[in-house]
């Protein structure tokens, strides 16, 4: 199927013959453009969409939200995350569950990047809205700011 038949743009879309994936080889697209660092390989199916998202060590996703429900389970490095309030530190081997519309936010720790699968149904893109639409830019510890 042709991209411009899937919900993100640069996304692979499943089905019709096309049923495994080497998400390694796979074009990468921005998860939140304008308020994270999150970039991967997406595969849509008809109700769940896939992400493989890297995110630089020390960066992340300011706060945000989606109308729909969110998991990521992070594959390697730690995240700090926080949902609705609620502050966790997240490493490898373990699960994050982000309710549909919850403001949320998560950013790679010093130490390492960050790789995560993330799954999201279908009644919304990838990327979601920044809580404050007057920042155009991606979280970042401090000294990992992109250089002037």
């Amino acid at each position: 199927m042709a991209e411009s038949t899937t919900r993100n743009d640069g996304a692979i879309r499943a089905g019709h013959g096309r049923y495994a994936f080497d998400l390694a080889k796979l074009h990468t697209i921005d998860a939140g453009p304008g308020y994270s660092t999150a970039h991967g390989p997406v595969i849509e199916g008809e109700r769940i969409q896939i992400g493989l998202m890297r995110m630089p060590k020390g960066t992340g996703s300011r706060p945000h939200s989606h109308p729909n429900e969110q998991w990521i389970y992070v594959m390697q490095g730690t995240l700090e995350a926080e949902v609705e309030g609620v502050k966790s530190r997240v490493a490898s081997g373990s699960l994050i569950y982000i309710p549909a519309n919850a403001v949320h936010a998560a950013q790679a720790t010093p130490d390492g990047d960050v790789i995560f699968l993330t799954a999201k149904d279908m009644s919304h893109g990838i990327v979601g809205t920044p809580v404050d639409a007057s920042i155009s830019a991606p979280a970042y510890a401090p000294g990992f700011e992109p250089k002037k």
